[in-house]
């Protein structure tokens, strides 16, 4: 059979994108599928057996298919309060993060020796962020499986605040201020750590300014604060959008925040249509949020004409 050369390079790439396509159906909307029809199932009948798991449709009287859903938002305990605190977390922790992103992509978008030693400084976190290391650096040695006895280096303790306010005998005098400061201390830590993407998102962004931009503002006799109002920030702030919705979308998605761990331990007990409903539930507020802050930052975004 002839087959023209236009179609055997169809061929070829159905061919090498077959495998995705079938881990895909298999192993990822298979069980989104299975994850949406749980939150419509009965919880406590939908348990393994064999071949499977029992599945119990709820009854489509009275609103009753939406049982999941009232017991995440109004019986259980826990969900809602996660919610409300990863809501507050995020909308604290996200201008900081962009900020400072701004800001050390800025500097580290000079000429200074040793710049590229500081840019790896900045990305390394992304590197290493694995829960273990990061648990290590924060001060979190038992979830780590090492031995509370243990001695570490001062590197990694991230209460030497603690310890040195006691030396100096402010501990015993006001102790809010020595929480105030291990908050801030703790914020700094966890800022810098959630940095690294976002840093170089905005070093690649200030990079493509037009030099013939700063050649006519120098010429024009504008200061840097000028500068950085009328040419930086314009050119970077298609970026600051992307890496607003990475930066809470990272935030909703980090396995140690409150709703996540609650999800988690709905699933160890086997409340598997509460876990989905919860899931779902939490899926749609980060999409409502995530249009949310894109409809309202897009409106502020400087975007080149040609």
């Amino acid at each position: 059979m002839k087959i023209s050369y236009e179609r055997r390079k169809a061929l070829y790439g159905y061919g090498f994108i077959s495998v995705w396509l079938i881990g895909t159906i298999l192993w990822f909307l298979k069980p989104l599928v299975e994850s949406v029809c749980y939150c419509f199932m009965d919880n406590e009948q939908l348990r393994p057996q064999a071949g499977g798991l029992k599945m119990v449709w709820l009854p489509l009287t009275d609103g009753q298919w939406l049982a999941n859903f009232k017991f995440a938002f109004a019986a259980d305990p826990e969900y809602k309060q996660a919610l409300i605190s990863v809501l507050k977390d995020t909308a604290l922790t996200t201008p900081m993060i962009l900020i400072f992103s701004l800001f050390i992509a800025v500097i580290l978008n000079q000429k200074f020796k040793g710049r590229g030693f500081a840019r790896a400084i900045f990305f390394l976190p992304v590197i290493i962020a694995t829960g273990p290391v990061y648990n290590i650096i924060n001060g979190n040695m038992s979830s780590t499986g090492a031995d509370s006895g243990a001695q570490f280096s001062t590197l990694f303790q991230t209460d030497i605040v603690d310890e040195l306010l006691r030396f100096l005998g402010v501990m015993n005098i006001s102790d809010s201020l020595t929480e105030i400061i291990n908050t801030v201390v703790t914020d700094i830590f966890g800022l810098v750590w959630s940095s690294g993407i976002q840093i170089l998102i905005f070093l690649a962004a200030l990079q493509n300014i037009p030099p013939s931009a700063k050649e006519a503002a120098s010429m024009e006799g504008a200061t840097a604060w000028e500068y950085f109002w009328k040419i930086t920030l314009p050119y970077v702030s298609p970026m600051i959008l992307a890496n607003f919705i990475y930066t809470v979308i990272d935030s909703f998605t980090r396995t140690d925040n409150p709703v996540m761990l609650r999800v988690v331990a709905m699933k160890k007990d086997m409340d598997y249509a509460h876990m989905a409903a919860m899931t779902w539930a939490y899926f749609a507020i980060v999409m409502i949020c995530v249009g949310i802050i894109a409809v309202i930052v897009n409106k502020y975004i400087f975007y080149e004409v040609e």
